[in-house]
Order: structure tokens, then C-alpha cells, then sequence
């Protein structure tokens, strides 16, 4: 039996083609090539190739022990931060655990084979209205349909690194939420809508991570798509 304990980006070919093969007793080749055909029909962005190689990396990081394994059914929350940390560089806990409820659609608390590729077509290649969307819902943490002046302040409080000299950062962030307001807010009730939202990012792209980093940037795209798609198609 191949056990396979590894880092998503450290291991050479060899060794993930023994992991990938050791992927096999849970799901044998012709299943995942009949659900990454499925799949991928549904999903923008992926070939049916490509889907086949998300699918073994599913399989894979499913199988990676945490203290939270009980009884696997998808990746869990623990798992699922290890991936935004390890391979993408998110460090922002608010964040990664808004990333893991937007690509958990059902909210059942794990993040299945779908939902895992799902999220990833908007996750790594996603057009820009896709990518507003994405990012709107993981700002908009109550899911009410509005970015509220106290969601915007918990998230840039998280993501913003507190300076040693001053006295009160929370007064610095108050003001922040008020700048971004005055830029954003369209209709000028306080919040921003969808609308707003996306209004604002299309006049100035930088506007779309406005409240944290929840996107990758492109080197972490290229090691991952490397990884998955590159080492899973060499003979």
C-alpha cells in the first residue's frame, strides 16, 4: 500500500505518481473520467482533462490527515485553510473562513468534488463579473445582500497590520470605512449593494479586494495549475 504524506507544491513527479495511483482504491479511473466529463459540462473554464486532474488532487488532499477527520465526506474547514494558507498565501482567518462558506454552497460544512471545482473555475480563471460576484459574497458575511459599515470594519480590522505608535487603530479604520463609502456607496444609503459593489470595481479594478485579499495572485495560479495539471498529465 502507497502511504502519501507531502506538501501540495514539494514532491517530484515520481512520487505523485505513486499518490495519484494510490487515489485509485477510492475511486477508479473510469468513474472519475465519466464525472469529470459530467462535470465539466457544467462548469466553465475546465476541460474535461483538467477536471479529471482536479479530481485526483481532490482525492488526495481528502486523504491528508487532520484532528478533524470524522469520517470524510469532502474538505473540511481544516483542510480547506491549509490549502488558502499552504498553496495560496492567505493568512487572514476572517477571510479563508469566508472563502470556505462561498465555495461550500450547500453549507453542510465540508466542501465537496463539485463544489471544489466549482469554486475553483471563479477561484483561479474567473472573468471579472465572476470574480465580483465571488468577492461580494465573501464580504458580505450575513449573506443579507449588503456590505454593511460593520462587516467592513471587521474585515479591514483582520486584514490591516496594526501599527506599534498608534493609539487608537480602531478610530484609523472607522475613517477608512467612511473613505470607502464615499467612494462606493452609489446610492448612498449607508451599505453597498451588489450594484454598488460592482459599479465601483468597474470603474476601478483594484476596488474588487477592497476589504481583504480573497483571490490568488497569478504566481500562486501558475504553481498550482502546474502542479495539478502539468505533474497529473506526464506519462
Amino acid at each position: 500500500m502507497v502511504t502519501c504524506k507531502r506538501s501540495p507544491l514539494s514532491v517530484n513527479p515520481f512520487h505523485v505518481c505513486l499518490c495519484k495511483m494510490a487515489d485509485m482504491s477510492a475511486m477508479n479511473r473510469k468513474v472519475i473520467k465519466s464525472l469529470a466529463e459530467t462535470i465539466s459540462k457544467q462548469v466553465e473554464h475546465f476541460s474535461k482533462t483538467e477536471a479529471e486532474c482536479l479530481i485526483l488532487e481532490f482525492n488526495t488532499l481528502v486523504r491528508e490527515p487532520t484532528n478533524s477527520d470524522r469520517g470524510v465526506q469532502g474538505l473540511d474547514r481544516a483542510k480547506f485553510r491549509n490549502i488558502l494558507l499552504n498553496t495560496f498565501g492567505m493568512t487572514d482567518d476572517l477571510i479563508m473562513d469566508r472563502v470556505f462558506r462561498t465555495f461550500d454552497k450547500d453549507n453542510d460544512g465540508f466542501v465537496s468534488i463539485k463544489e471544489w471545482i466549482e469554486g475553483l473555475a471563479v477561484f483561479l480563471r474567473g472573468t471579472l463579473d465572476e470574480r465580483i460576484k465571488y468577492c461580494f459574497h465573501v464580504y458580505d458575511s450575513n449573506g443579507d445582500g449588503y456590505i454593511s459599515r460593520e462587516e467592513m470594519f471587521r474585515m479591514l480590522k483582520s486584514s490591516l497590520i496594526r501599527q506599534p505608535t498608534e493609539e487608537d487603530p480602531d478610530e484609523g479604520i472607522k475613517d477608512l470605512v467612511e473613505m470607502t463609502l464615499k467612494k462606493m456607496d452609489n446610492d448612498h444609503d449607508g451599505r453597498l449593494s451588489f450594484e454598488d459593489f460592482e459599479k465601483a470595481v468597474k470603474e476601478e479594478n483594484l476596488l474588487l479586494e477592497a476589504f481583504g485579499t480573497c483571490l490568488p495572485d497569478t504566481t500562486s495560479i501558475a504553481m498550482f495549475e502546474h502542479h495539478v495539471f502539468q505533474e497529473c498529465l506526464q506519462p
